[in-house]
């Protein structure tokens, strides 16, 4: 397998390092739970919310993070954040009934996503801000609430599709929101069912990381805000998104390292670092590489609030080189920001057992098999490349290393892998020890989680610190008056 390892080591802040450290813990749970077992840390969240908001202050700005509940559905995670004064943004009927249940006030909520009429309705009658898509669902709303005789509907405009200096800088399609340059009919409805619906402000919808498009994006919408007050509308907000990044490793230079070897190893001058030759995306024809790496850069510096910082400070050149920011805060605007992946950050891992390690007969890597299915770890499925931590059964015996393995799942199926990536761990695992994939609780949790086989999904627990023990209870059975009334002290930023 070459020379020397290929770590991927994970970042892991200070709450985290902690648990990954309390090997007793881990594997008192995962006897008793079973494996795979998910474990979150419900006090980190409103860290990363506090993070956030010093964002807010530095640029002088008022506003809402809403945490994207689509990333998690922990209830633990969510009761934890109605504790903070930060919201929630849901994307389904049974999601904002669940924001409700935990406690979040509908002044805290916004709903996005794909509506049916049900969703729309409960929205609706609770007066939860509705980020429309269309103007036929703005049509579809305004209708019911005439028809049901409910609160005025409190609506965000949602735009894409954004162009800069005569360029359409923004060329992917997107399904969702109204494009900016056919905005016009979704004015013209907002004004004619002025009765029933109050324009709060506008919104954008991005899959996209690079910075510039945001950027464009967001100085798309202060046009779009102009013009709706030239209509005697009264929008006060922004509402940008998500999309901030998250940074999962501790060494850039890994990074670099490995995807440098991995294209080596696709042109065949090096050996597999991959199950099968798996390319991720690349390809050797006749010698040329060929194809685009389909991996999330793992290595992020610039994510999470301070991806946000950037934006905010970014000039906006169709005003003059202003900073975003300043546009703001001269309009009197709010900011809205609703993170999924990056409020997630440090809030939780994936833990599963070894359950098999075989040799292969020409000494190649180890075949590890997991108490776990590919879709219980779906850090590969976002194109995460990561290492898990080995925590040991008897941390004093442990194995011979570094060795290389190959992880599989515990499906009978030859694509149940939960890394294509031959993983490099610090010795050799052996049954009973488990493996800990740190930072799984943004969308690698539950989005591909199934019961195939009949085998069960991963079960959830939520763990907070006394003073210097961990506690935990049933992701269920949490509240915020467990981890906040026990005296634990603030371990601060995820990084």
């Amino acid at each position: 397998m070459g020379a020397e390892p290929l770590y991927l080591a994970p970042r892991l802040g200070k709450r985290m390092r902690s648990l990954v450290e309390s090997p007793g813990l881990l594997h008192t749970l995962s006897d008793a739970l079973g494996s795979p077992l998910h474990v979150l840390v419900p006090d980190q969240l409103a860290s990363n919310v506090a993070q956030f908001r010093a964002v807010f202050s530095r640029h002088r700005l008022s506003g809402q993070v809403f945490f994207a509940h689509k990333a998690n559905r922990s209830g633990a995670l969510l009761r934890r954040l109605a504790a903070t004064d930060a919201g929630v943004d849901v994307a389904s009927l049974a999601e904002l009934q669940h924001a409700l249940g935990a406690g979040l006030t509908p002044d805290r909520i916004v709903a996005t996503g794909p509506k049916n009429p049900e969703f729309l309705w409960l929205a609706a009658r609770t007066s939860v801000t509705v980020g429309v898509d269309s103007r036929g669902e703005l049509e579809t709303l305004a209708a019911l609430v005439r028809r049901h005789t409910l609160p005025r509907a409190r609506v965000l405009l949602r735009l894409s599709g954004f162009e800069a200096s005569g360029v359409r800088v923004l060329s992917r399609r997107s399904r969702f929101g109204t494009p900016a340059g056919e905005s016009e009919a979704l004015l013209k409805a907002a004004e004619r069912h002025g009765d029933v619906i109050d324009v709060t402000g506008v919104a954008y919808h991005l899959d996209t990381t690079s910075l510039t498009e945001k950027a464009t994006a967001l100085e798309g919408c202060l046009r779009v805000l102009e013009e709706c007050r030239g209509r005697g509308l009264r929008p006060s907000a922004v509402d940008i998104g998500g999309g901030f990044g998250l940074d999962y490793l501790a060494d850039g230079a890994q990074w670099e390292r490995y995807t440098s070897e991995l294209t080596a190893a696709v042109l065949g001058s090096r050996p597999p670092l991959t199950w099968g030759g798996h390319g991720y995306g690349l390809r050797n024809e006749a010698g040329t590489l060929r194809g685009t790496l389909g991996l999330y850069p793992a290595h992020r510096p610039v994510s999470g609030p301070r991806y946000l910082d950037e934006l905010l400070a970014h000039p906006a050149a169709s005003y003059g080189g202003r900073p975003l920011a300043g546009l703001l805060l001269e309009h009197l605007y709010d900011l809205h920001v609703e993170p999924g992946r990056a409020l997630l950050d440090q809030c939780g891992l994936t833990l599963a057992k070894v359950l098999e390690v075989r040799e292969q007969g020409n000494g190649g890597a180890l075949l590890v098999r997991l108490a776990a299915k590919a879709d219980d770890i779906a850090l590969e499925q976002h194109g995460v490349l990561v290492d898990p931590v080995l925590v040991p059964r008897d941390p004093a015996l442990p194995g011979p290393g570094p060795v290389a393995a190959h992880l599989f799942g515990s499906l009978c199926l030859e694509t149940d892998l939960i890394t294509r990536r031959t993983v490099f761990l610090p010795h050799r695992p052996e049954p009973g020890d488990v493996l800990a994939f740190a930072n799984t609780a943004g969308y690698c949790m539950d989005f591909h989680a199934t019961h195939a086989q009949r085998q069960p999904g991963a079960r959830k627990v939520a763990a907070w610190q006394d003073g210097g023990a961990w506690r935990w209870c049933l992701d269920d059975l949490y509240w915020p008056t467990a981890s906040m009334d026990t005296g634990g002290h603030d371990m601060g930023g995820a990084q």
